[in-house]
């Protein structure tokens, strides 16, 4: 026997049902009616977006002044009704323009929420915060870098991970953002998931993160003070893509051209990394790679050219 296809909900019903949503004990059921219609299919979703329920879920979202005697709208469900509806660029944009706090309130949630309500707002705000327009991305606060590194320190989940590293390559490149970024931890963070990986695309995301905050003494400090620090960025080149390579010697001639010191150009010998630049120009590792080891090279010449830990079969290559 055929299963019975549900009608789609109309636009009066959802405009009844939030507006009976008075209380936190209606607004719990609110959640579960939600929930359902949201479920069965996207026709639902459009007219849900269009009858007031994502400013409802919002406001859940960012309240938190229930009594104690009243059950409280649990924010995890409200969190995945929103994303699950799937807010067009437009819906997104309207739901930024009348909560203006959301991403404060979003981040609030991540600094006290459950596993799943930290995975939500995470996605939430990827979803945001790519298409917001510059300013926004500019005057974000430090507190939500602080939380978009827990939510990496702790792995909660591996689509809670992806799409911070897809979310911090979007955002750390703004204003003083690689700055709140390295102040929040990410440095060590991101070198510590660099050393677990060996998926490519999870390589080449943390690498362009720290691209990125490298572009701050802040960053650079970090990432020269962790001890495996040179060593797994170098390591990468060659090994993954040539985003990848392209990434980690860009990392590695913002270091040497703002904080080299004979110690660490030693240690950049002892590593390997100077016959692993020589390497990259006999091979085909993309034009800008190529002329950034270059440069590289010839920055510290008088240093390594002439060193017994370049293998005779790579002094060739050492640029004059």
């Amino acid at each position: 026997m055929q299963a019975s296809i549900k009608p789609p909900i109309s636009k009066p019903q959802i405009i009844k049902l939030l507006d009976d949503a008075k209380s936190p004990r209606q607004q719990v059921k609110c959640l579960k009616r939600l929930q359902s219609m949201a479920s069965q299919n996207v026709t639902n979703k459009r007219i849900m977006e269009s009858s007031g329920a994502v400013e409802f879920l919002a406001s859940i979202v960012s309240t938190n002044n229930h009594s104690a005697a009243d059950p409280i709208p649990p924010i995890d469900e409200a969190l995945s009704i929103l994303y699950s509806l799937q807010l067009s660029e437009a819906g997104l944009k309207n739901l930024m323009a009348k909560n203006g706090d959301l991403i404060v309130s979003l981040t609030r949630v991540m600094q006290v929420g459950s596993y799943e309500s930290r995975v939500f707002s995470v996605l939430l705000l990827k979803s945001m915060l790519e298409i917001a327009d510059p300013m926004q991305l500019i005057g974000l606060r430090p507190e939500l870098f602080i939380e978009l590194v827990r939510v990496l320190r702790d792995q909660i989940s591996r689509q809670a991970s992806k799409a911070t590293l897809q979310l911090l390559v979007h955002i750390c490149p703004r204003g003083r953002n690689k700055i709140k970024a390295a102040e929040a931890g990410a440095v060590p963070i991101l070198i510590d998931l660099l050393l677990e990986s060996s998926k490519k695309k999870d390589c080449e995301m943390i690498l362009t993160v720290l691209d990125a905050v490298c572009g701050c003494a802040e960053g650079r400090s970090e990432l020269l003070s962790h001890g495996a620090g040179l060593a797994i960025v170098s390591k990468k080149i060659l090994r993954v893509s040539q985003v990848a390579s392209e990434r980690a010697v860009r990392i590695l001639l913002s270091i040497s051209k703002s904080c080299a010191t004979i110690n660490m150009l030693q240690e950049m010998l002892q590593l390997g990394v100077v016959a692993k630049l020589c390497l990259v120009l006999q091979l085909d590792c993309g034009y800008k790679t190529k002329e950034r080891a270059r440069e590289l090279l010839k920055l510290h010449a008088k240093v390594w050219k002439n060193s017994p830990c370049i293998p005779t079969n790579l002094f060739s290559s050492y640029p004059a």
